[in-house]
């Protein structure tokens, strides 16, 4: 696993965004990035068309594969906004120059991005050690990489003694059920299907206690939140308002159905799914325990993970930049 392989993903990504994101801008409309198979409230405010309303623009929605597929797509202007991006690739994306900034946390999700061991093997988190030289499906650069080496660490696998083949998880659950991989990566559908196939070593509360924390944020170009300061706070209080409905069962009923049609899911997968992601109000958001301060400080400590193993040439000296609370102090306030 060589750096080459993340540098190449993010071959020109330095670059400046200003003009770009301001003539995204004039236009009257915005392109907003986010996953299939990932169900989330803010689905149910983009389907009825509630970020249109509020922002009194036309929000084009466009869906991708992985947060790195996002990082490129910002910097060459096709998306302005970003959500539910791991926190990983955006890491990645910034260490290597890219002016982006997290500007609020999409969604915590320990038990929904994991790495899967195929059922034939009877490898378990006992028998961890004979991973070595077997082969794993990861997509470079994500949250899913970065559990997968965190995962290896702590069981004393070296990752350099395994074939690590870059597969978007999708790919990487094909792979795992004709048996072309001994391991994948990933998340969401992808990890159900691969689960259908395996075991994971760990679960999302070992993880957790092991510090392997897994969420994803709404990031932006910097040159976009600066100089759309209202539209960016406009669009973060519809998604949490978006959060809060959900956060009353009393309307899961009307919400569910539209959730799982626009997620490309069935309600119960969508249900299931779902039931495992934490959703921080505003308020959780703007304490220590996350954007004021902790998630400053984790990233450090991805970036410093993926300079070990080679992924990434070098970290920032700190990613208190690459933070924004602006927008969601506006709605605080």
């Amino acid at each position: 696993m060589k750096r080459k392989n993340l540098t190449a993903l993010l071959a020109g990504t330095a670059m400046a965004l200003s003009a770009q994101m301001a003539a995204a801008d004039a236009h009257g409309e915005i392109t907003v990035a986010y996953f299939l198979e990932w169900p989330m409230p803010f689905q149910f405010a983009k389907v009825e068309g509630m970020y249109d309303e509020a922002l009194g623009m036309k929000v084009n929605w466009r869906a991708f594969d992985s947060g790195v597929a996002m990082s490129a797509a910002m910097a060459s202007g096709d998306i302005q906004i970003s959500v539910s991006q791991g926190l990983p690739p955006f890491v990645v994306a910034t260490s290597g120059g890219q002016d982006l900034q997290i500007v609020d946390v999409a969604v915590s999700y320990a038990d929904n991005d994991n790495c899967v061991v195929a059922s034939a093997l009877e490898i378990d988190k006992d028998s961890a050690s004979e991973l070595a030289g077997k082969k794993v499906a990861v997509p470079l650069g994500t949250a899913a990489h970065y559990g997968y080496l965190k995962q290896m660490e702590h069981f004393g696998v070296d990752p350099a003694s395994m074939e690590i083949v870059n597969m978007n998880p999708p790919e990487g659950a094909a792979a795992l059920a004709q048996g072309a991989v001994d391991m994948a990566c990933g998340w969401g559908g992808s990890l159900r299907r691969m689960k259908e196939h395996g075991n994971v070593l760990l679960t999302g509360d070992e993880k957790t206690e092991l510090g392997i924390l897994v969420f994803d944020v709404t990031s932006a170009p910097a040159g976009f939140v600066a100089e759309n300061g209202d539209v960016m706070a406009t669009f973060l209080k519809v998604t949490a308002d978006a959060n809060a409905m959900w956060a009353d069962e009393a309307n899961h009923a009307k919400m569910l159905p539209v959730i799982a049609k626009d997620a490309g899911m069935d309600e119960q997968a969508t249900m299931e799914t779902i039931s495992t992601f934490t959703f921080p109000t505003v308020a959780d958001q703007l304490g220590a325990g996350w954007l004021g301060g902790n998630a400053q400080s984790f990233m450090k400590g991805v970036a410093d993970v993926f300079v070990q193993a080679g992924s990434i040439d070098g970290a920032l000296d700190t990613y208190e930049n690459a933070v924004n609370t602006g927008p969601l102090e506006a709605i605080a306030n």
